[in-house]
């Protein structure tokens, strides 16, 4: 059976306007406040740039820390002014360059702790903890995770349900590995995150059309550059869920809603899912055998499954904690607060109990309807406002031209809300997005050259 978690603190928190977060104890940080003289700082490695980045500096700040993020473009971060967010701009791509600031830091009045919440940089911020004498996980396994082609090879040796895959190289290698595992197929990045680049490709003109346009990009959203690698994969049926867990134990299941293929954005999650005990006792132990497969169990993870009439099956595993405001949604939930837990063991402090929470909560997206450049955001006071809503962010900001890109970028805003049951919880969220309204200009002509998995200015990236 799983094993449950202890059940860290949660720390309640009520939205007072885009730019402040103030605590239920009344700690807090004030738009474009001021650090407190004597704090530590903590380190983030860039950050999500939509609801989970935001919320993790917000933690950092409640427990007396002085966070500060260090990016490659701080313009990238709509909460990054709006909250007032110290910032050091460098190569982050660059581990060296990441450990002579963060020492610097630690020179400068000392340095807590290091995190990331991207998947791009969870690896760098782990390592460079480690050479600090930091609090980490470990950075060598988190980077063979996030390369998928070898994640699945250590899960398939461990005896972990994964989908049929072979790596490519290039159109016509992936056009024989899709006949070989048979259509449909999923090609994805073997580096990547949030769903950029993943499609459902149903045959083989659309295998080596999909297979090219991947292998022809030279970076990913971020800049990174990438291998001139990908995964094709069986296209596993089933109904999708996410398992959260931290330190090794089983926080909950959520059931995920996904947006029409070929493309897989999600739209919404249910936590805890509506599930029976067994299904969700299975898809939590299926996650422990994954996770201690790959030498991992340090911190926040999250990983994903399909559930097929054989069993759980994993598609991936994310060394990082969730995005997509699952955190937030677990917190009002469970009274577990996932962001809060990741802060403290990263700086070598308690992670204390959970609080009593509402028992079901649910998020929804605001997707973007058309491309354009925002010029309007209307309707927040009322969303948050209706009825049993905790949380309502938007990952865009006026002026800014969002793209579409088929991935998690497309969400320009999130409602969180609880509820008596998993329905109420779903209908309040989703009633709640539709009270937002985000006006947009007609789009300009795209660039010929643009790259369609990350916008230059959009919806955000990890």
């Amino acid at each position: 059976m799983a094993r449950r978690t202890p059940r860290p603190h949660a720390r309640r928190t009520a939205a007072t306007g885009q730019g402040c977060r103030v605590t239920a104890d009344g700690r807090g940080r004030a738009q474009g406040g001021r650090a407190v003289s004597g704090q530590q700082w903590f380190a983030f490695v860039e950050s999500n740039t939509t609801g989970t980045g935001r919320e993790f500096c917000a933690a950092a700040w409640a427990r007396g820390l002085r966070p500060v993020l260090l990016t490659r473009d701080a313009a990238r971060y709509v909460y990054v002014e709006q909250d007032g967010v110290e910032t050091r701009v460098l190569d982050t791509g660059d581990m060296a360059a990441v450990l002579d600031h963060c020492a610097e830091l630690l020179r400068d009045g000392g340095l807590a702790g290091i995190a990331s919440s991207s998947e791009y940089f969870v690896s760098t911020a782990a390592l460079v903890a480690a050479k600090l004498g930091l609090p980490a996980a470990d950075g060598d396994a988190i980077a063979r995770c996030r390369d998928k082609e070898t994640q699945r090879i250590e899960l398939a040796a461990a005896g972990v349900p994964v989908p049929r895959f072979t790596a490519a190289t290039e159109a016509g290698q992936a056009v024989r590995a899709a006949a070989a595992i048979g259509h449909p197929v999923v090609l994805k990045p073997v580096l990547g995150s949030g769903s950029v680049g993943v499609r459902l490709c149903r045959d083989a003109a659309e295998t080596r059309a999909w297979a090219a346009e991947l292998l022809g990009r030279a970076t990913d959203e971020r800049g990174n550059p990438v291998p001139g690698r990908i995964l094709v994969e069986a296209a596993v049926q089933g109904p999708e869920f996410s398992v959260e867990t931290f330190d090794g134990a089983v926080v909950t299941a959520v059931a995920k809603h996904i947006g029409p293929e070929p493309y897989f954005v999600e739209t919404g999650h249910d936590v805890p899912a509506p599930v029976p005990e067994r299904t969700a006792a299975a898809l939590g132990d299926t996650a422990l055998r994954a996770l201690a497969a790959l030498g991992l169990g340090w911190g926040a993870a999250h990983t994903e499954l399909r559930l097929t009439d054989e069993g759980p099956v994993v598609i991936e595993v994310n060394p990082r904690l969730a995005g997509g405001m699952i955190p937030v949604a677990v917190r009002a939930a469970l009274g577990i607060d996932l962001v809060d837990a990741v802060i403290a063991r990263a700086a070598g402090q308690p992670v204390p109990p959970a609080r009593d929470a509402a028992g079901r909560a649910a998020v929804r997206f605001l997707h973007m309807e058309r491309e354009g450049r925002v010029t309007d955001i209307a309707g927040l006071t009322a969303a948050r406002e209706a009825p049993g809503v905790v949380a309502v962010g938007i990952n865009t900001a006026v002026g800014r031209t969002v793209r579409r890109t088929n991935s998690f970028q497309d969400r320009l805003g999130s409602v969180v809300a609880t509820g008596a049951d998993p329905q109420q919880a779903g209908a309040r969220a989703w009633d709640a997005t539709r009270l937002i309204t985000i006006g947009q200009t007609d789009p300009e002509e795209r660039p010929q050259h643009e790259n369609l998995a990350g916008p230059a200015q959009g919806a955000g990236g990890r």
